[in-house]
């Protein structure tokens, strides 16, 4: 990801420690994924939501001061119809989403091929995945709707209670040996686990949530397979883009997402759904006094 994204993030990892001390004020329990999946959260969802708020707005004011945001007005009109569909069909399926502010920014980055998507629906799009892949509208769907499946999934709050637990138990050795260096190995520890990427199993129910909600968006399902085959293809002979680097087992993938797409075809709607409103962030976009990021 971009210097400015992981500069953004940093703000969240500041404060790793604070919320871990919150967070042990309380049980630490078990939550369930839309797929039915078990997940240890240390994090709440909610509270995952508050401290990505920040890194966001953070991060999209020092891309505005780069400038760092596309100018592009028609990808930003193609941008908000496909992410408003996908969104409909998230506050339809998952009514909590409804209350998240969603946005995308349009990140001016040719040389990375690469989207994500934070808690509470904050999302980015770097140029170099429109420039490189080339991308169908069906094919941008399935990745919007991958990366926004995250979030609706809380993996977000999986990732931070993943980097609070590594955070603690590093800090816990330092002060029972009063070594400093392995202290300042604490902040390390987080910054790793903030770094990695999801699990094989969060990749997995964000595909599935994902090319579900590509399909009652109205987006063909089978372009999750093509998405990917180009994705590949990409990475032949040079290093693997972002994008495919942090989601494994791209052969295997791709067979699994042909998959899933014949199971999904039942699912398109004869109409499209309306398109809901969501910000699209780029360069021009607003004037200073209109920036309420």
């Amino acid at each position: 990801m971009m210097g400015a994204v992981a500069e953004a993030t940093s703000s969240m990892r500041r404060s790793l420690f604070a919320v871990a001390l919150l967070s042990f004020a309380f049980l630490a329990g078990c939550a369930t994924s839309p797929t039915g999946r078990t997940q240890f959260l240390l994090v709440s969802p909610e509270a995952a939501i508050a401290h990505s708020v920040p890194a966001y707005l953070s991060m999209v004011e020092q891309l505005s001061e780069e400038p760092g945001l596309l100018s592009d007005p028609v990808l930003a009109d193609r941008i908000a119809v496909i992410t408003g569909r996908l969104v409909a069909v998230a506050v339809r399926q998952y009514p909590h989403t409804s209350a998240w502010d969603w946005s995308v920014a349009l990140i001016d980055d040719p040389e990375t091929v690469n989207a994500w998507c934070m808690a509470g629906g904050r999302m980015g799009v770097h140029s170099g995945l429109i420039e490189q892949l080339d991308p169908t509208d069906d094919e941008l769907a399935q990745v919007l709707g991958h990366e926004l499946s995250h979030a609706i999934a809380n993996h977000t709050a999986e990732q931070m209670s993943l980097a609070i637990a590594q955070t603690l138990g590093v800090v816990a050795i330092a002060v029972a040996a009063e070594d400093e260096e392995t202290a300042d190995a604490a902040s390390a520890a987080a910054e790793l686990a903030i770094a990695l990427p999801n699990s094989r199993a969060a990749e997995t129910e964000a595909d599935r949530i994902g090319i579900e909600l590509a399909a009652r968006a109205g987006y063909a399902p089978g372009a999750a397979a093509t998405l990917w085959g180009k994705m590949i293809g990409l990475a032949d002979g040079r290093r693997p883009p972002e994008f495919l680097s942090t989601h494994p087992s791209p052969y295997r993938r791709q067979e699994t997402l042909a998959d899933l797409a014949r199971a999904m075809r039942p699912l398109l709607p004869e109409t499209p759904p309306i398109a809901r409103e969501v910000q699209i962030l780029y360069a021009h976009s607003l004037e200073p006094s209109e920036q309420t990021w």
